[in-house]
């Protein structure tokens, strides 16, 4: 994972669709009981065939671009993360084994969001409860979301948990947990803003006083997500971050590695900082237009070639399904079906993608975040 992040750096509203819980219950008991199983699996089971058939028939009607292989390839993407979550409720690069435990348990945790599931509902609720527990556990007194193994390089993974800890505050039903949210969001925006470059970026320490595209727009997304949220964070702090982001624009309206210096413009970086700009409400300015434009002609699926994206292909488009979806129905229709069909056939057997040669936990829930966004059920990709 430190030599893709490496490689980059050079180079309130309630899910929708929610299982109604007396329903569920009552469908996971008799399923269960049909197939011999205990109604209370360990955290890195995936549902029982029975069960997942029960929960099935209880989950509202697909959206009209979500084909049946769609929720095919969804559902296997989800037992896979399921399964392979380790029991402290982690995930890393390979599924339980690998590292970045903290921006891969954040990015499978908004794989199962992005499902419907919350910490308290849903078939894979207690693995969603699990990651959370987990990324608390991780929230230190200074505010950074991180390990001890990862604090050579933790501002990603700080910035994927923290906007995972965002979109799970409006959906947690424990009045405790819900308090231990809002102290770790808070701590977290606290150390955010103190580890923001004089330019306005992050690099990849709260230290480093220096800054770069990809880090840049994490914590932007996730600052962001928090103020959703009802966690106060300075508007003169965003302000500066997108102040950033102008500055970072070339000519041909991509955004380049970083703000300082003179090189190409990156498609990855530049959705993500599309995103932001949505994010913050900026649609009509001329640059995110020109910004907008630059991703259309570098990132449309099946028809530029994946050495285009400096390896980051999953990454890219990460941000590029944002991006086509707040942008309005229309380029939606045009994005959806060909990247979704563009990953059904990357699937593997087993249910995983390998994205990026980051490894099957980030490749999988990146993957499935992208199938999903059609259920709205991430408040951070709202319309």
């Amino acid at each position: 994972m430190k030599t893709r992040f490496a490689e980059l750096k050079r180079t309130s509203r309630q899910p929708r669709g929610t299982v109604h819980v007396a329903a569920l219950c009552a469908a996971l008991i008799a399923a269960c009981t049909a197939s011999g199983q205990d109604a209370s699996p360990p955290t890195s089971a995936a549902p029982a065939a029975a069960e997942a058939e029960a929960i099935e028939a209880l989950l509202p009607e697909a959206p009209r671009e979500v084909t049946p292989a769609t929720r095919t390839a969804i559902e296997k993407g989800l037992r896979y993360l399921a399964q392979t979550q380790n029991r402290d409720g982690s995930w890393r690069t390979s599924g339980g084994s690998g590292g970045y435990p903290t921006a891969m348990t954040a990015l499978a945790g908004m794989a199962l969001l992005s499902g419907g599931n919350t910490p308290t509902q849903g078939p894979y609720a207690r693995n969603v409860s699990s990651a959370l527990t987990y990324l608390l556990r991780g929230a230190r007194r200074d505010g950074l979301i991180a390990q001890e193994e990862e604090l050579a390089h933790c501002m990603h993974g700080h910035g994927f948990a923290t906007l995972f800890l965002a979109q799970c505050l409006g959906v947690e039903e424990d009045a405790q947990r819900q308090g231990q949210l809002r102290l770790a969001l808070q701590r977290a925006v606290e150390l955010t803003g103190r580890s923001q470059s004089v330019a306005g970026g992050w690099l990849y320490t709260p230290t480093a006083q220096a800054d770069e595209g990809s880090v840049t727009v994490t914590q932007v997304q996730a600052l962001r997500a928090c103020r959703n949220a009802g966690i106060a964070v300075s508007k003169k702090l965003i302000d500066s971050a997108m102040k950033y982001l102008d500055k970072s624009q070339n000519d041909d309206g991509g955004i380049r590695y970083q703000y300082s210096d003179s090189g190409p413009s990156r498609p990855a970086i530049t959705a993500a900082a599309v995103v932001c700009w949505y994010n913050a409400g900026i649609y009509d300015e001329p640059n995110v237009v020109k910004a907008l434009r630059f991703c259309e002609r570098s990132l449309a699926p099946g028809t530029t070639p994946e050495g285009m994206f400096f390896g980051h292909y999953f990454y890219a488009h990460l941000y590029m399904s944002q991006v086509m979806y707040l942008a309005g129905e229309e380029k939606w229709r045009q994005y959806y079906p060909a990247i979704r069909d563009i990953l059904i056939r990357k699937q593997a057997d087993d249910g995983s993608w390998d994205g990026d040669h980051v490894g099957t936990t980030y490749g999988t829930a990146v993957a499935l975040v992208i199938l999903q966004i059609p259920y709205k059920h991430l408040p951070i990709v709202q319309r």
